[in-house]
């Protein structure tokens, strides 16, 4: 039963570190996050977030968790 738990958690792990690559590579690259905050109607936060100082470190944060749960699953085998 633990090996199971385990397993999801690293699945888990995987998952949301590629999400956030994938979202925070999206905001970096694209007008993604603009189009997104107009949308919702926070456009005052563009200033703030629509950033390479938040943005780059976000990104490789994600970048960073992605390795490591590829690593752990590796390790495993």
């Amino acid at each position: 039963m633990e090996f199971v738990e385990t397993k999801v958690i690293k699945n888990k792990l995987l998952a949301l570190g590629l999400g956030g690559t994938i979202l925070a590579a999206l905001c970096c690259f694209t007008p993604l996050l603009p189009i997104l905050l107009t949308a919702l109607g926070l456009t005052g936060l563009l200033g703030v977030v629509y950033s390479d100082a938040i943005l780059l470190p976000m990104l490789a944060g994600f970048l960073i968790l992605t390795g490591y749960a590829v690593w752990r699953q590796k390790k495993q085998r």
